[in-house]
């Protein structure tokens, strides 16, 4: 059981350097590929209603787990068994991160807004959110940034960690499916209200861990942790997502701004709750504020997770155990009757 934490650990952590590093490419990822075979599966299988939306889930994301534990199998029954675990669980944590990439598009509106080249900013901001950027301003592309940041953490890094540790490489395959789904046909549009709400449930659950533990730690790393943990506790429960609300109001206290509002979403508009009311408008320097508080947060969730690798796979593991030491012991009694 040590050698597989310290596999985790050490396959973990240089994934995370690796997304640091690299980022995600511009072409041939992994997580595109699995994007193109569930858009296939979805031209196959969409109808308007919630069945085949569950279907079209169980098979997507299901497969990509079962695959990843197939994989994980293969690879523990080789010799060289822990070099070839550590670069697997390396493989897939840079797979699944996308924090590196995520700091790099905010920047990018970033500096075009510093710049006054708010026309750039709209250009880039579809990257990051499927907000209607045309109809906004310089702050409200700065909010957009800010709040896609805070979200993001959450599901493309602290998230995947979480059920890294939980599942192992699995896991962390699982919950990238389940999360890339949701962005495919979670929303509710009039083609995927019904197809994709077995997609998007799914994702609440997936990312409940992920969103609390994101919360708590931007309370604790941020330059505010009153004004973070305030404004989590008066106004996290008032965004209509249940994950989104608690991160997107702990970086809104912690950088002091306000969050929510009216935005706009293919055509229509929505009117959220103020998060933060107390803050301040959200200003383009904001932005850099925000990648290094979700940097910070990272981090800590890299060291969280392979802390509590050993004690959730003691918790997971413990009647697994006790199953087999009661048949071991079965069959040495009748061995020796």
């Amino acid at each position: 059981m040590p050698a597989d934490h310290a596999s985790f650990a050490c396959g973990a952590a240089l994934g995370f350097l690796g997304d640091l590093a690299t980022g995600d490419p511009r072409r041939g990822h992994p997580v595109a590929a699995f994007g193109r075979a569930a858009a296939a599966a979805e031209r196959r299988l969409w109808r308007d209603h919630r069945g085949y939306g569950a279907l079209h889930t169980a098979l997507c994301a299901g497969g990509a787990a079962a695959g990843a534990a197939l994989l994980t199998r293969a690879v523990r029954g080789l010799g060289s068994r822990r070099g070839a675990e550590v670069a697997l669980t390396a493989a897939a944590t840079w797979a699944v991160l996308g924090g590196t990439s995520l700091g790099r598009e905010a920047r990018a509106v970033g500096g075009a807004l510093a710049a006054g080249d708010l026309e750039v900013a709209r250009e880039r901001l579809p990257h990051l959110c499927g907000r209607d950027p045309q109809a906004l301003d310089g702050p409200q592309i700065a909010r957009a940034v800010v709040e896609s940041v805070a979200e993001n953490t959450s599901d493309a890094v602290v998230g995947a960690l979480v059920w890294g540790a939980v599942g192992g490489v699995p896991g962390l395959i699982a919950f990238r499916a389940v999360n890339t789904l949701d962005a495919m046909v979670g929303h509710k549009s009039p083609r995927y209200r019904r197809f994709g709400w077995a997609a998007a449930r799914l994702d609440d659950v997936a990312g409940w861990p992920g969103a609390r533990l994101t919360a708590t730690l931007a309370t604790l790393a941020g330059p505010d942790p009153r004004g973070a943990w305030r404004a989590w506790r008066h106004d996290g429960g008032r965004h209509p997502s249940p994950n989104a609300g608690p991160v997107e109001a702990s970086f809104a206290g912690a950088l002091g701004v306000r969050l929510g509002g009216t935005l706009a979403y293919g055509g229509r508009v929505e009117n959220r709750p103020v998060l933060n009311s107390g803050g301040r408008p959200v200003e383009s320097a904001d932005i850099e504020r925000a990648i290094r508080l979700s940097r910070r947060v990272g981090v800590l969730a890299l060291g969280v997770s392979m802390a509590a690798r050993p004690v959730l796979r003691a918790l997971t593991g413990r009647p697994r155990a006790l199953r087999t030491r009661a048949l071991r012991t079965r069959a040495l009694g009748r061995g020796g009757g």
